[in-house]
């Protein structure tokens, strides 16, 4: 049970005098857009096409942002009453009880975190190599092998980790820039699609609506890759210490971006099947250049696949900016292994939690894209989605006047729909590892990740003396300040 008296006053988010709060509305729902478009659609439409079988794939894009919506509220409304950086971390370990189960669900966050924050980000670094593979094979400087497309996936992270060891300042206009590149990206396919639509190529195959164990295995799996291709609504959470105003920029964020993304993935998968048969979308990994090629030739191919490529790298850029934030936060406050407390001494960065990402990301970027892209989510289901919902409940119920500054709207329902939504994504992928290869055993990697934190976690309280093994409160060990190496 959470520590926290049932009328007790919230513990107040912890901040850092040495982050600089440089994060405005537009810069925050610009890092937010920038992590959730990236490489996704570019990369998952042929997954999400295969896994319903046809175009009635767009049930999972709707129940995806039906999802999102609802869990934005969720993470909305955790991060204007802590507003800190660190994310889920700060979340759970406040609605939970700090020293108690508190400590023990950020530990495990920040457990599964380590594993699933990179994957997200290799799945990011490999798309973008499929596609950069593409006009070094046509111009004849390389060829497209496996080995050098995995070459490409471990530069383009050196190169995301080498342009964010810099100031904060520098970053979010960076931010900006990258974030303009996306949107003009997306919004010339969607134009270009449009222009050349043909409704008749949108042919939905026999009984595709015809509701069986096949049809909702096939919506758990298409909402899972939609789910994949929303993540990222949320990343501004990281940073809560650099956002001005976050009780208000952070909510009005997340909305903004799940809302504009949604609209902006409709409408691009829709205007590609109106170009290519979705039958032929299906068996390409390059969907945006097989449709570009089709419209404009080889040079609009190779024009429009770099442009995709500058957006794959935002994204992965914000990923890493708001990703290297989390493991600095919880060992800031003793939740986790203090190495990553320290902050760059002239800059002001977590230069330790940054580069210990960028090595694992590297690692994950060997691995192949259906297998990273299956293990995130079911890596993060469990402690973090699902906890988060419950920390809600909880911390409403424990704290009825406590400070919230942001209520969603027809409370509780939301968090049912978002709790319902998430588990039935995860058991889906359960069941299907054994029947579909997409998933192979990836599904379990969930539970696996579980079991391995709570052995951690109890080695590591036993080691230092904290709950369980110790009074709740009990004072941990002399902790080295941020600039200290």
């Amino acid at each position: 049970m959470p520590d926290s008296a049932p009328n007790a006053a919230p513990p107040a988010a912890p901040s850092h005098e040495h982050l600089i709060r440089d994060f405005g509305l537009a810069k925050a729902t610009a890092l937010n857009m920038s992590n959730m478009i990236g490489v996704g659609p570019f990369i998952t439409m042929n997954l999400i096409l295969g896994a319903m079988g046809g175009p009635q794939a767009i049930l999972g894009w709707i129940a995806g942002v039906v999802l999102a919506i609802c869990d934005g509220l969720v993470w909305s409304e955790l991060a204007a009453a802590m507003p800190g950086s660190g994310g889920s971390y700060l979340y759970l370990r406040e609605c939970f009880g700090r020293e108690r189960f508190g400590r023990f669900m950020a530990f495990m966050f920040i457990w599964q975190f380590m594993l699933s924050g990179p994957l997200e980000m290799a799945s990011g670094t490999i798309g973008l190599a499929n596609y950069v593979a593409y006009p070094l094979g046509e111009l004849g400087l390389i060829a497209p092998s496996p080995a050098v497309k995995r070459a490409i996936a471990l530069a383009a992270s050196a190169v995301a980790v080498m342009l964010l060891y810099r100031r904060i300042t520098a970053i979010g206009k960076l931010t900006l820039f990258l974030w303009v590149g996306m949107l003009a990206t997306v919004l010339f396919m969607i134009a270009s699609g449009l222009a050349n639509f043909d409704r008749t190529l949108i042919a939905f195959p026999p009984d595709a609506f015809h509701v069986d164990g096949t049809f909702l295995f096939g919506l758990g799996a298409a909402m899972g890759i939609a789910m994949y291709d929303y993540l990222g609504y949320y990343d501004i959470c990281y940073i809560g210490d650099e956002v001005k105003q976050p009780e208000r920029n952070i909510p009005r964020s997340i909305l903004i971006s799940v809302v504009a993304v949604a609209a902006i993935y409709m409408t691009m998968n829709i205007s590609f099947i109106g170009v290519i048969p979705w039958q032929e979308v299906i068996e390409t990994d390059t969907v945006a250049t097989m449709f570009t090629l089709r419209l404009y030739g080889p040079t609009g191919a190779n024009l429009v696949t770099i442009l995709i490529v500058i957006t794959a790298f935002a994204s992965i850029f914000a990923m890493f900016l708001g990703y290297s934030r989390i493991p600095y936060a919880a060992a800031r406050d003793g939740t986790f292994f203090k190495y990553f407390e320290h902050l760059h001494p002239i800059h002001m960065f977590p230069d330790r939690s940054l580069l210990v990402l960028g090595i694992v990301t590297m690692a994950a970027s060997l691995w192949n894209l259906d297998a990273v892209i299956s293990a995130i989510l079911t890596c993060r289901i469990l402690v973090q989605f699902l906890g988060q919902n419950a920390g809600l409940i909880l911390y409403r119920r424990n704290n009825p006047r406590g400070r919230l500054p942001f209520r969603m709207w027809l409370y509780p329902l939301p968090c049912g729909i978002a709790f319902v939504g998430w588990s039935f994504i995860y058991f889906s992928k359960l069941v299907g590892q054994w029947h579909e290869p997409l998933y192979k055993q990836e599904a379990t990697l969930g539970l696996v990740v579980l079991g391995s934190g709570v052995v951690a976690f109890l080695i590591w309280s036993a080691t230092t003396g904290k709950w369980p093994f110790g009074p709740p409160g009990a004072p941990p060990a002399p902790r080295a300040t941020p600039h200290d190496p």
